[in-house]
């Protein structure tokens, strides 16, 4: 790959999805985009440019874009977010939500679907106290074939083994095979929506717990601002934030604040008071 041909595959990558790559990054981009010019019926990379130029609305960009994120993911990933919630976020929720009984989860960037269903497997266990409340969980990735995977509910061994305790297994899951099928129950409790977050979201609606984790890593600082000051529209007054062990609000939006003694949990800043403007015609 040529570097101009690699310039315009890191432009490309930004503009469409937000990921930025560094100049040291090339390895990857061909040893990720080789299986996907192969299959295009193309000889090289640079047939496979060439053509992402010629017809850049083509499908063949989108999967360029999804053949270069990463969908890396596993149950209860880092501990730590899924204790918060299940010990004070829904907790908190389900105070604060006693009349409505309806709780709005979205989690963002969802890969392959470990993350939202580790939140419907803590739900279920919670049991009788939710029995009457409506829990809607979205959950949305950029990637056609995660999210497919995400839908099935099918995962391997190696797969179940991340994160997973022998009891979440026996108790949610079903051997198929050489593979695991987490319950239709729990399948159910998830809306799987292919989705890029530079796109508007402001028609999802008000939530009331946002997980965007491990995404923000791979964007820019003025990409990081934009979705997190998206994010905050989208969130009601009392809502929460969880971000990855490597993200932070800090020096990005002050729409959010880090919760104190919660590493990772942010919750909507108040609204700045107005401005009192002195009316000087008056005043005089």
């Amino acid at each position: 790959m040529t570097p101009q041909d690699y310039d315009y595959i890191r432009k490309l990558l930004r503009e469409r999805s937000g990921l930025v790559l560094s100049a040291d990054k090339q390895y990857l981009v061909e040893s990720r985009l080789v299986p996907v010019a192969r299959k295009a019926g193309h000889a090289s990379l640079a047939e496979l440019v060439a053509t992402l130029k010629s017809m850049p609305l083509s499908p063949l960009t989108n999967t360029v874009v999804e053949a270069m994120t990463t969908n890396e993911s596993f149950f209860f990933r880092d501990k730590l977010p899924f204790d918060h919630f299940r010990d004070v976020i829904i907790p908190a929720m389900m105070a604060a939500r006693a009349q409505e009984k309806h709780i709005r989860i979205w989690c963002a960037a969802a890969a392959t679907g470990q993350e939202p269903y580790s939140l419907a497997m803590i739900l279920r266990d919670i049991g009788i106290a939710l029995k009457q409340w409506r829990i809607e969980i979205l959950a949305t990735d950029i990637c056609s074939t995660a999210l497919e995977k995400a839908r099935s509910g099918l995962y391997s061994q190696f797969e179940v083994q991340r994160g997973l305790s022998i009891q979440m297994l026996i108790k949610y899951f079903t051997a198929v095979g050489d593979l695991w099928q987490i319950s239709s129950d729990i399948r159910s409790m998830v809306t799987y929506r292919h989705f890029n977050l530079l796109q508007d979201f402001s028609s999802f609606g008000a939530f009331d717990i946002v997980f965007c984790r491990n995404v923000l890593i791979y964007f820019d600082h003025a990409t990081k601002t934009s979705v997190l000051n998206r994010i905050g529209r989208a969130m009601r007054a009392d809502g929460y934030l969880l971000l990855g062990a490597a993200e932070t609000v800090v020096g990005l939006t002050d729409a959010f604040k880090p919760l104190p003694q919660h590493r990772g949990l942010y919750v909507p800043a108040p609204a700045p008071a107005p401005t009192k403007v002195l009316n000087l015609a008056a005043a005089s």
